[in-house]
């Protein structure tokens, strides 16, 4: 939840009548910068996305070959271990990159030089993820088509099968990975040119600011047992769940849900996330709403409402502009850090 000193909220009736004025204007912002969104694969990190313990590996190892790049080796590891280096399956895939013992056996690199070849060892898993991509992306590199899918998706079915179809195979959950993979990629990445605007931000806002005078409930979702209240993430779940987007629960979940706009790039609807260590966004504890000219709407702490806040206070980490297929992307079973409930 959000430390005692946040600013005092503004008054309710006074910004109402301005939140209704940046709905509306959230639909003209969107029509303006649609065209200028940055293509391409970008390679840097967005600020703090990759915990600062592993960034130095991931931006080294990210790298490695065409095929990859930092963003991308990030994608794979949050999606397979949340970061967490002594994360294992049920299947007994161990550590932060979760290699299986036997691919391990074959693949494992003494990334750091020191002996070992250790898989619980991010020094040595990291590097052995983007040597494996990169040995997979070379058996495949004579198919047709985007080359760092091909390497996802013989991640996924094995090279033979890429091969075999010439592509991407016609299998349900290749295809799925291929998507999650570089969906995520897209909240790794720092961005290279503006982010596209939301088209359900409006939406969001509406719901979300007709709660506003709403007393704060820690792990509130708003439901009829809990006299319609909420906390942090709960209100920012809510709002994107009523225009067809379901977020995950928790504030440090949320903040990969899309990719993150600078601060002068702010629009509204975006999520604007706190924390106590700005170089991990797995120690993000809080999230609001933004609703321009530097103030969100926020359920910030018990004793409170629901309110206007600025967002502009030392504990800032930074933005997500949410997509569905950001959302849809995120994986469900991570541990779940610090975030606010």
């Amino acid at each position: 939840m959000r430390k005692v000193w946040v600013a005092t909220g503004v008054g309710i009736g006074l910004c109402l009548s301005f939140v209704a004025l940046l709905v509306v204007g959230t639909f003209s912002a969107a029509a303006g910068l649609a065209g200028g969104a940055g293509g391409g694969r970008a390679v840097g990190l967005a600020k703090g996305a990759v915990p600062a313990l592993y960034q130095p590996l991931v931006q080294k190892w990210g790298n490695l070959c065409p095929a990859i790049n930092p963003a991308l080796l990030a994608a794979q590891l949050y999606q397979e271990s949340g970061w967490n280096p002594r994360a294992q399956s049920p299947a007994n895939a161990r550590g932060i990159a979760q290699f299986i013992p036997g691919t391990w056996a074959s693949h494992g690199l003494d990334g750091d030089k020191d002996g070992d070849r250790d898989i619980w060892d991010p020094a040595d898993a990291i590097p052995s993820a983007a040597a494996y991509d990169c040995e997979l992306a070379g058996y495949v590199k004579k198919v047709p088509g985007d080359q760092t899918e091909n390497m996802l998706a013989a991640y996924n079915a094995g090279a033979y099968a890429v091969i075999k179809y010439g592509g991407v195979p016609p299998y349900r959950e290749t295809q799925n990975y291929v998507k999650i993979i570089t969906t995520l990629e897209q909240s790794f990445a720092r961005p290279v040119g503006r982010v596209e605007p939301s088209r359900q931000a409006a939406g969001a806002i509406y719901f979300a600011q007709k709660k506003l005078g709403t007393k704060y409930l820690w792990g509130g979702n708003g439901t009829p047992e809990q006299g319609g209240r909420f906390d942090c993430s709960g209100l920012t779940q809510a709002a994107y769940r009523t225009v067809g987007i379901e977020l995950p629960r928790v504030a440090n979940d949320q903040y990969n849900a899309g990719p993150h706009p600078s601060r002068d790039e702010l629009l509204p609807g975006d999520l604007v996330f706190f924390s106590d260590d700005l170089t991990n966004s797995r120690a993000i504890r809080h999230v609001g709403l933004y609703v321009g000219g530097g103030y969100m709407i926020n359920a910030p702490y018990t004793g409170a409402v629901i309110r206007f806040d600025k967002i502009d206070t030392p504990d800032y980490f930074g933005a997500t502009r949410v997509t569905e297929d950001g959302a849809k992307a995120l994986p469900t079973d991570l541990p779940k850090g610090r975030g606010d409930a």
